[in-house]
């Protein structure tokens, strides 16, 4: 009997240049997860299963990349950016095999080029930035994975503002302990204890216990923290 493989081949169409492509996915049995970061970012038990490396899907054809939370709806303009911008720039390579750490933050950088061309949601522009600044923190590269969540940051913020996390798997409560959290690792702490307060007060109808925990423990941390710099 044929021994199943980590990684299968799923099929994908593009939707600038319209061919087929396959690229490689993970099997979910194989994907274990040992813990979380505050920040929600997985550790997994082994470099090469780490579902990250395949959540962009990019055509080897024009160089189109997108994550499966992108919109099928390109606002007027944007499609020919794309072509003019990507596919006309696009020296053929190939992402769609097994990848590396350094192969799949190429593909999350032409997807956050994409998504910026087509307007994707604010708050699918910051699932992005996220996960590419985790990638960066597990080859610990600080510098850039501050830069990235800074951007990240940023983006659920613009999504707060402009609600457009509503109808997605984000709740308000995440949204406000990820801005909260975010500013803490990227040291804007006063804003942090803002948010984490912020989740604090939605805890008579928020339906995430867990999330409200953790922002209390964030939350006494820094404010015991702020006093004890204040008494030295």
């Amino acid at each position: 009997m044929q021994q199943l493989k980590p990684a299968y081949d799923k099929k994908c169409g593009c939707r600038v240049c319209k061919k087929s492509f396959t690229t490689k996915k993970l099997r979910s049995r194989f994907v274990k997860v040992f813990n979380y970061d505050s920040d929600f970012c997985p550790n997994y038990s082994g470099e090469s299963m780490n579902p990250l490396l395949y959540y962009i899907n990019t055509c080897p054809q024009c160089g189109y990349s997108e994550s499966e939370d992108f919109s099928p709806y390109f606002p007027p303009g944007a499609l020919d950016m794309i072509i003019s911008k990507v596919a006309g720039a696009w020296i053929p390579q190939d992402y769609c095999q097994e990848r590396t750490i350094t192969a799949a933050i190429n593909t999350y950088k032409l997807a956050i080029y994409c998504g910026t061309l087509k307007r994707e949601k604010h708050i699918i522009m910051a699932g992005l930035y996220i996960r590419l600044a985790w990638l960066y923190r597990s080859i610990k590269n600080d510098h850039q994975e501050q830069r990235f969540l800074k951007l990240a940051l940023k983006e659920y913020s613009d999504s707060y503002m402009s609600d457009d996390f509503k109808g997605s798997s984000i709740s308000e409560t995440r949204i406000f302990y990820l801005i909260g959290e975010l500013s803490r690792r990227t040291y804007q702490f006063e804003q942090a204890v803002k948010y984490y307060s912020k989740v604090i007060e939605l805890q008579s109808r928020s339906t995430e216990p867990k999330l409200i925990e953790m922002a209390r423990e964030r939350w006494y941390e820094m404010r015991q923290a702020q006093k004890d710099t204040a008494a030295n």
